[in-house]
Formats: structure tokens, C-alpha cells, sequence
């Protein structure tokens, strides 16, 4: 008997699904806020970044409003008591602290060796020698393209003053690109230097990053393609009413919630581009929908490998642990996407972002694995039964999904490449 056009509906929205869902990771200008962040020691100096964005010159009028810019704004610098007892009432710069805003092409004109040695991020005796460097002070060698980059902006402590606060300065960006900020002291008398306030970074059209801005354009998008499949599969549903299979009803339930959270994604980038800010609220809803919906997709093709509404009624045994493990998929991804997104607007750190991504990807490759050892044991099946229809269903389903999971591992290789050449500029 051949199997109901519905049915058929089923096995391909679930493979869409499968692709919206994504076996893959999803591939930040904005406001980065600083509250009393302490100063790393990095070889010869203090340290804190203070961020890195992709930014785009859109050529026009540097006093346009929409031009592109990073502002500092209320950036305090703050001593321990030590060091600013250290210090009279009288003396005039008791303590340096520089912000150093660079194109990453020009990442080597920052720092020096001498002789070949270990680099060096603050001019050395020796270092003063060989490039004429200024003792106590960042090493920065002018850019090809611009000599007033890299840029570097002067903040001297006063007289035995704990804190100090950096002029509220606007540098435009001239060129398309990616630029890292860095807070540096290289003097020793400031172990313990902390610093408050904020950067405004700003796009041309808005508050948006380079990397982040074009993905607006794709939630609407996606909007548009989840809400044509769900015009078409609500067309055949009322069509075909009276033979829904249970399963049916979660792959409805799916759609909805990938037009739910493509629309909420967007919204919350629009906010995002707007304000300069990722609300709590927003993002948590939108990172919760997205995690919902990945889980019952992932739950849904594993099932119908299974033949769950096709071969077999029902799962039996295997229900509880198919629930546990969609459980266990929900909550690390669940806390996957709310590290990358909710309140974020920097990356996560390397050793953070590997803690909470090997779960996920660990339980990506179980389901995988499980996938197609059900879909073989389902052939067997169909293939002694003599099937010949639902086999040849089920040939193309698995092919399909072959090809999926080839695609994804061939995209995850060129991102972690494209990481690797950006971050080697």
C-alpha cells in the first residue's frame, strides 16, 4: 500500500528541519561597559582589552551622525592606595595609563624585540636604543597606509589622586576593518589598576558589528521561508485532517517555533543595531525558543529513522531514553547560546566557549551515530517486508541527511580556517 502524500510531507519537513535545526554552530558596533575591571599582567606591562569589532568606513562626512566611530565615554582609571600613597601632593604625573585602538593588518606595528629576544609590549632601555621608543611607554610604530594609526591616547595620573578619567574622545574610522582596543600601563608602581566606564563602537548603520550587521537581513530571510512552508504544510494538514499522525503535529509545532524565533532574532538585532544593547529579556527568550526547537527537531528525525509513523507504532522501550536525551541536548544548548548571547557583547574566552561547546557537539555526534543506525535497522526492516515505496522513501531520506551532515562538516571546516587566517592578519 503506498503511504499517504502526508506522510511523505512528514519525511521532508522533518528533513528540513533538519537543516533549519542545523548540525552546525550559528556563526558583535555596540556599547562594551567596563565595571572596575582589573589589569592583567602580560610581560612587561598591564593589560585589559577592551574589545574588538569588526567596523565599516562608509566614506562620507566624518561629522555626519551615522559616520563610524568609537567613543570613550566616563573611562576612569583607579590606583590602589599603595601605589598613589607612593606619591605627593605636589607631584604632577605620578602614573601613565595608554589606550591603544589598532586595524588588526597593523597588530606588529605594536610592541618590539631586542635582538631577536622575547617581544615586548613597553619600550625597554634596549628597545629605546634600537627603534628610539620613549622608556615607560607603549612601543607603536606608525601604519603604512595611515601614519596617524596605530591610535594612542594619553592618561596621566596626578599627585597621590586614586583615579583618573580618560577625555571623553571620538576616533573616526577611515577605514573598513577589524580594530582591537587595549588599556596598557607600563608602570610597574600600577600593579593592581582597574578602570570603569565604556566604549561606544558605531557602524554606519548603526550599533550593529561588521560581522553581525548582515545576519538581519537573513532572519528576514528565514522569516520568509518558515512562514511559506507553514502556508504550504497548513494547506495539506486541513487537506488531509482526518489521517494527521501524532508526529505530525510536532513537526507543526516546529515550524511554528522556527517563524517564532527568526522573527524574535531579528527583533532583537534590531534592537541590538538601535541602542547599542542586548537586553536580557529578549535574548533569553529568543536563545530558549531557539534551544526548544532544535531539540524537537533533532528528537523528530531521530524518530522517524526509528520508523515512528511509518513502521512502527510507537517507540516503546526506547521513548524514556530518547526524552532523556533530548533533556540532556536542551540544557546544553540551552547554555551554549545563553553564554554566546544573552548581555554579551564580547566573546567569550577560548577555554570557556570549549567547556560548553564539546557537550554540544558530543551530543550532535550521538545523535548523528543513532540516527543512522536506526534509519539502517529501519531498511532492514522495510526491505524484508518488501516495501518497495517506503524504502525507496527512506533511501532518499537517508541520502539526504548523508548529504546534510557532509555539508556541515565541510562548513565547519571553513570556519575554523577563516578563523584561523583572520586571526594570523
Amino acid at each position: 500500500m503506498n503511504p499517504h502524500p502526508l506522510r511523505l510531507g512528514a519525511l521532508l519537513a522533518a528533513l528540513v528541519l533538519a537543516a533549519g535545526g542545523g548540525w552546525w554552530a550559528r556563526a558583535e558596533a555596540s556599547i562594551h561597559t567596563y565595571g572596575r575591571e582589573s589589569f592583567r599582567e602580560v610581560g612587561n606591562a598591564f593589560l585589559l582589552s577592551g574589545g574588538s569589532e569588526g567596523i565599516v568606513a562608509d566614506g562620507a562626512d566624518l561629522a555626519a551622525p551615522d559616520s563610524s566611530f568609537i567613543k570613550f565615554v566616563n573611562v576612569t582609571f583607579w590606583r590602589n592606595s599603595e601605589s598613589a600613597e607612593s606619591h605627593t601632593k605636589m607631584a604632577h604625573s605620578t602614573g601613565l595609563v595608554q589606550a591603544i585602538l589598532f586595524e588588526a593588518a597593523d597588530r606588529d606595528n605594536i610592541g618590539g624585540s631586542a635582538y631577536g629576544g622575547q617581544r615586548s609590549i613597553c619600550c625597554t632601555p634596549d628597545l629605546a636604543k634600537l627603534e628610539g621608543c620613549k622608556q615607560g611607554e607603549v612601543i607603536r610604530r606608525p601604519s603604512s597606509d595611515d601614519p596617524g594609526w596605530p591610535v594612542v591616547v594619553d592618561t596621566h595620573f596626578s599627585a597621590n589622586h586614586l583615579s583618573v578619567k580618560l577625555d571623553d574622545e571620538e576616533v573616526h574610522i577611515t577605514k573598513t576593518g577589524m580594530y582591537n582596543l587595549f588599556f596598557i600601563s607600563c608602570d610597574p608602581k600600577l600593579r593592581g589598576l582597574a578602570m570603569s566606564g565604556k566604549t561606544i563602537w558605531r557602524n554606519p548603520g548603526g550599533y550593529l558589528p561588521g560581522r553581525m550587521a548582515p545576519l538581519m537581513r537573513f532572519y528576514v530571510f528565514m522569516s520568509l521561508a518558515y512562514l511559506l512552508v507553514m502556508v504550504v504544510w497548513f494547506s495539506n494538514y486541513i487537506r488531509f485532517w482526518r489521517d494527521i499522525l501524532p508526529i505530525q503535529n510536532w513537526i507543526t509545532l516546529v515550524i511554528a517555533l522556527g517563524l517564532f524565533e527568526m522573527t524574535l532574532w531579528y527583533f532583537e538585532y534590531l534592537n541590538f543595531n538601535s541602542s547599542g544593547v542586548r537586553p536580557v529579556g529578549i535574548t533569553t527568550w529568543v536563545v530558549t525558543v531557539g534551544a526548544i526547537r532544535k531539540t524537537i527537531s533533532r528528537l523528530l528525525i531521530l524518530s522517524i529513522s526509528m520508523g515512528y509513523g511509518v513502521v512502527r507504532p510507537t517507540l516503546g522501550g526506547l521513548t524514556s531514553k530518547v526524552l532523556l536525551l533530548g533533556l540532556t541536548y536542551f540544557l546544553a544548548s540551552e547554555l551554549l547560546d545563553i553564554s554566546e548571547n544573552v548581555g554579551t557583547i564580547n566573546d567569550i574566552s577560548g577555554k570557556a566557549k570549549l567547556f560548553l561547546v564539546l557537550p554540544d557537539a558530543f551530543l550532535d555526534a550521538f545523535l548523528i551515530l543513532w540516527i543512522f543506525t536506526s534509519l539502517s535497522r529501519t531498511l532492514e526492516k522495510l526491505q524484508a517486508r518488501r516495501s518497495s515505496v517506503k524504502l525507496d522513501i527512506y533511501r532518499k531520506f537517508t541520502n539526504a541527511l548523508a548529504v546534510s551532515v557532509i555539508g556541515s562538516v565541510v562548513w565547519i571546516g571553513y570556519e575554523v580556517c577563516k578563523s584561523h587566517y583572520i586571526h594570523g592578519q
